[in-house]
């Protein structure tokens, strides 16, 4: 869509070649100088021939994106389509610089003669609502006689998904609670891994009789096996404020980017192996999926993590919000356990006997944002006191069971989930 104002109009070039033009000649006649004519003669034809090509018809244009969805990183290009264009002879696009957007040519400005095409190309550099596309665009009549536009094109909102690393999680889960997936069950029941060799009861099925031993005991025996299941995965993902500077990918991340990306990246690589995973934001917006599976499922969650705003929630203190931690559930939470209201949420996951992982975002040396009307010191000072309580706060979740480790990838959670299924093993306690 277009801006309804833009019109043709004679351009500044027509009206000083014509001016011009008219004062010579007017000098040569009362004068008596013909070399004037002589010198304006190009600036009167250029005129005459700008005059001659005036347009008949008003053009319409239209942007149109590539892509409707992109994750961060990805890029596309946005094409410009111009109806009604015999009158036009040259096309100028100017595309508005946007904030973690790169444009190519940089400069975001291209010309062209009409009927061919260049567009311009797009990538968003982080994930989050992003507005692609605003541009002004201005076309020339031949001869430069008429200028149409400059007319605004708005921009199109698009909420930039988080990149997404492929990888296919090999730890076993610590308490599989479903009858589908691919995690060995503690139960027996229909599945592919060995359990025993017992007696034949009624219901058993014959292709699990177990011949050589039947023979050897002179009664029916039946080979066991361990039942396949799923696990349910809920990720708390702490975006009530960010810390650090971020500038997109390949660039530096702040402790919000470095969140998003990882959950993002442990629900892929959950789903992808059949488990159920559910999504908990603490932000203002409250974002929040149930158990779920699939593609499908995975896009949702992305979509969610690409509306997150950093702020505290609305209507609910963090001591008071309800996980919705399903029993047998791993709970993931990414935070730089900065909230002491938050570390005390989870030690009741821990004591609910329930798996809690914390994966801390905090990039190595982050230091605090300084407003220009602050005193640098005061702040150093209070950044420096916030993480001596977050030292606290962390040795409180060690002594309460629950490992914290800071994010190094998609493998991170996969060390702990094996020393936590080897501990589900052994006697325990829980508390509520």
């Amino acid at each position: 869509m277009t801006d309804n104002r833009s019109r043709w109009r004679p351009t500044s070039a027509l009206a000083r070649s014509l001016t011009v033009a008219g004062v010579g000649v007017g000098l040569a006649l009362t004068l008596g100088r013909p070399a004037l004519v002589v010198i304006v003669a190009p600036l009167l034809v250029v005129g005459a021939l700008g005059l001659l090509h005036k347009p008949q018809q008003e053009p319409r244009v239209h942007a149109r994106i590539g892509h409707v969805q992109l994750h961060e990183g990805q890029g596309t290009r946005t094409r410009l389509e111009v109806f009604d264009e015999d009158d036009v002879e040259v096309v100028t696009r100017v595309m508005g610089q946007v904030p973690y957007v790169a444009l190519h040519p940089a400069e975001g400005a291209v010309a062209y003669r009409s009927g061919q095409d260049r567009p311009i190309e797009i990538s968003p550099r982080r994930w989050g609502s992003r507005l692609l596309g605003a541009e002004k665009v201005a076309m020339m009549s031949p001869w430069a006689g008429y200028r149409w536009g400059p007319a605004s094109i708005p921009a199109h909102e698009m909420y930039v998904l988080p990149t997404l690393t492929h990888l296919r999680t090999l730890a076993e889960a610590p308490q599989p609670i479903g009858l589908i997936g691919a995690h060995r069950s503690r139960r027996d029941g229909d599945g592919t891994e060995f359990s025993s060799i017992r007696a034949f009861h009624s219901g058993d099925r014959l292709r699990r009789i177990n011949w050589r031993v039947s023979l050897r005991q002179g009664t029916l025996h039946v080979e066991s096996t361990r039942a396949e299941e799923d696990t349910a995965v809920l990720l708390i993902v702490d975006a009530m404020a960010d810390y650090g500077i971020s500038e997109g990918v390949g660039g530096q991340e702040s402790a919000l980017d470095v969140t998003v990306r990882a959950a993002a990246a442990v629900a892929e690589q959950y789903l992808q192996g059949g488990d159920r995973v559910s999504l908990r934001v603490l932000s203002p917006g409250g974002e929040y999926a149930g158990y779920g599976t699939g593609t499908a499922h995975l896009r949702r969650i992305l979509g969610l993590l690409a509306r997150v705003r950093p702020g505290l929630p609305r209507d609910v203190a963090v001591g008071e919000i309800d996980f919705r931690a399903a029993a047998g559930s791993v709970v993931v939470v990414l935070s730089p356990m900065l909230s002491e209201a938050l570390a005390s949420a989870t030690v009741r996951l821990v004591r609910r006997g329930l798996p809690v992982i914390v994966v801390d975002p905090l990039p190595p040396g982050t230091t605090p944002v300084v407003w220009p009307d602050s005193d640098p010191r005061v702040a150093d000072l209070a950044w420096r006191m916030r993480l001596l309580d977050r030292s606290d706060l962390l040795s409180a979740l060690a002594s309460a069971g629950c490992p914290v480790v800071p994010w190094n990838g998609p493998r991170t959670v996969e060390e702990v989930l094996r020393r936590l299924a080897r501990r589900t093993q052994l006697p325990r306690a829980g508390g509520t």
